[in-house]
């Protein structure tokens, strides 16, 4: 099992604490320190069966400054992602060929 994990995202911390006290094995993914790849997040958004705008984080403050009159189904989202990854939606569990966005963290004990 993998966490795409922000450190600094209560939701994150809490999703990742439920998975540990069930015994999950995971492997963290802190992508604010090391940013995923195109290909990577192209496979998450495909994973999770969602478009890349709704993987965004409209509520953050670079989202409001710089990407809030853009098109939801024709800007680059995932460029957005990469340059930005604090847009990402937070926490990304993955399992296999599934994977939920952990909003509310209990969410991931689905997998």
């Amino acid at each position: 099992m993998k966490i795409y994990h922000n450190t600094r995202c209560s939701k994150s911390r809490q999703a990742l604490q439920l998975l540990q006290d069930k015994g999950a094995e995971v492997e963290i993914v802190e992508y604010m320190k090391t940013p995923v790849s195109r290909d990577e997040l192209e496979h998450l958004i495909t994973t999770l069966g969602i478009k890349p705008y709704d993987l965004l984080r409209k509520g953050e403050k670079i989202f409001k400054e710089s990407y809030k009159d853009k098109s939801p189904d024709t800007y680059d989202w995932i460029g957005a992602m990469i340059e930005h990854p604090q847009l990402m939606e937070r926490p990304i569990v993955v399992k296999g060929a599934k994977a939920v966005i952990g909003r509310p963290p209990e969410l991931v004990l689905n997998l």
